[in-house]
């Protein structure tokens, strides 16, 4: 069976024609973007690698990292979101390989391929997250970047991310998130260093309201993300 809930898939598929709109609701993934990619490249220097991006709906850090110099390909398994991503690849000039696959049978058919996997703000829609992290860990070659982002479980999490992000401030639809399903750090480190990804940096990602403005720092009780490296 296919690590995916059909309607999450639905539901991003929906949304697919406006990924690429910085007002839609995907505003906050566009916000977010310079930062997680600046980030992920100051970690492991993306120019010259073989980059996977797992869950790359329409694109948006997959062409970054391809505008840092990478070899990027895309998987996901909205066809919608792939083919809004495809198109955007016209106006961009930009070269990604996106695929409509699921992450463990491409680790079937290409285990220690990339330099660098991320996997970022999809754990939390998944059924089983710790299988996309496994298949994470065996699609990077030893001694590989794997990366992750996901939100943290606490009831300030359940505040700020599910009724001030998705009731109160509109920044998302609601029905977004699933409280029940997201991850805490400590279940995330556990997961990771179970096949073989041991952690470099745990970073928090906070957002202030009064500024709108995105910032990473140590608080991690809210939005995170996760550097591993895949043990030689």
């Amino acid at each position: 069976m296919i690590n995916a809930d059909q309607s999450e898939l639905e539901k991003f598929s929906q949304l697919a024609h406006r990924w690429w709109d910085p007002g839609s609701d995907f505003k906050p993934l566009h916000d977010i973007n310079p930062l997680r990619l600046n980030w992920i490249d100051d970690q492991c220097q993306l120019a010259g690698k073989s980059v996977l991006d797992v869950g790359c709906g329409g694109g948006l850090l997959s062409e970054g990292m391809c505008e840092r110099g990478a070899k990027v390909t895309g998987i996901d398994l909205s066809e919608r979101a792939l083919s809004v991503a495809r198109l955007h690849l016209l106006e961009s000039g930009q070269v990604v390989d996106y695929r409509k696959v699921a992450a463990e049978e491409l680790a079937a058919q290409e285990g220690g391929r990339y330099d660098v996997v991320t996997c970022m703000e999809m754990l939390e829609h998944v059924p089983d997250p710790a299988s996309t992290i496994a298949a994470c860990a065996a699609l990077a070659k030893p001694g590989g970047h794997v990366f992750f982002s996901t939100i943290n479980r606490n009831p300030k999490a359940y505040l700020l991310a599910v009724i001030g992000a998705e009731y109160l401030l509109r920044m998302l639809p609601r029905g977004t998130h699933d409280y029940a399903r997201f991850i805490k750090p400590s279940e995330l480190l556990r997961w990771a260093r179970s096949v073989g990804l041991d952690a470099l940096d745990l970073r928090g990602m906070t957002y202030n309201p009064l500024t709108g403005r995105y910032a990473l720092g140590r608080d991690s009780d809210v939005n995170y993300l996760l550097h591993t490296v895949k043990n030689v």
